[in-house]
């Protein structure tokens, strides 16, 4: 970025120009496709923090992936700001995978770890960090090195976000009539991997009125492909 605050905004714009210009060389009908609408097979619901940008870190494209993304990927049947994103994906988009992904060195963790006060409305949107904190201390205290206690609570409101998904009406009926997969996943912001916590639907055997599949998924992009089979996801690079 620019060595001053003033500049970063005209920086980001000239890097757009950029961008758009490589994207239009290396993919030359990729803006005209979009314009005329969009399919994205991948719902994620992840945190806002600024070191995981989801396109990025799955190596996809513009179009991909519908997002939703607030402080430590709370997910709250009364927030409606998020049902309506998930609503719309499910319903309407008729996504194929919802992500919910958590990362380490998450603000919104560390917080909820701390007797301290954030200030502010943001106290108030932790709180489901908070219950999970009581509901699992003792096994966080037994857990003596702080980063490590706030991945273990990413992973457990990961866990929580996906089961709270798995019980929503519409959610539910995806999964029964088209198969729609939810995983749950944690980035790692110090290697930039994800690892799959397998506590979604993805991979189950015997789903409900769901027929298995032998065949693959793909979503491309023109740096790799983000495979989704029944044992999950794999990139391959090419």
């Amino acid at each position: 970025m620019g060595s001053q605050g003033k500049d970063d905004f005209e920086y980001a714009l000239k890097s757009n120009e950029s961008w758009a210009n490589y994207k239009s060389h290396q993919n030359p009908g990729l803006f005209e496709k979009l314009a005329n609408g969009q399919s994205p097979k991948i719902l994620w619901i992840g945190c806002s923090d600024s070191r995981v940008p989801e396109t990025t870190i799955l190596g996809l494209h513009p179009g991909d992936v519908f997002v939703h993304r607030n402080v430590a990927n709370i997910i709250s049947p009364t927030d409606i700001n998020s049902q309506a994103v998930i609503e719309y994906a499910v319903v309407h988009l008729k996504v194929s995978h919802i992500v919910v992904c958590g990362h380490s060195a998450c603000g919104g963790c560390g917080a909820a770890l701390s007797d301290a006060r954030v200030g502010g409305v943001i106290d108030a949107w932790i709180t489901p960090l908070k219950a999970l904190r009581k509901q699992n201390e003792e096994e966080l205290k037994a857990i003596s090195d702080e980063k490590k206690r706030a991945v273990r609570l990413a992973e457990m409101n990961v866990k929580s976000g996906v089961e709270s998904l798995l019980n929503t009406y519409f959610i539910e009926e995806a999964v029964r009539e088209r198969g729609l997969k939810v995983h749950g996943c944690v980035y790692d912001v110090a290697c930039g991997r994800m690892t799959d916590l397998k506590c979604g639907n993805a991979g189950a055997k015997g789903v409900a009125g769901v027929k298995e599949k032998d065949e693959k998924e793909i979503v491309k992009g023109n740096h790799g492909m983000l495979v989704f089979g029944g044992d999950g996801a794999s990139m391959t690079i090419r």
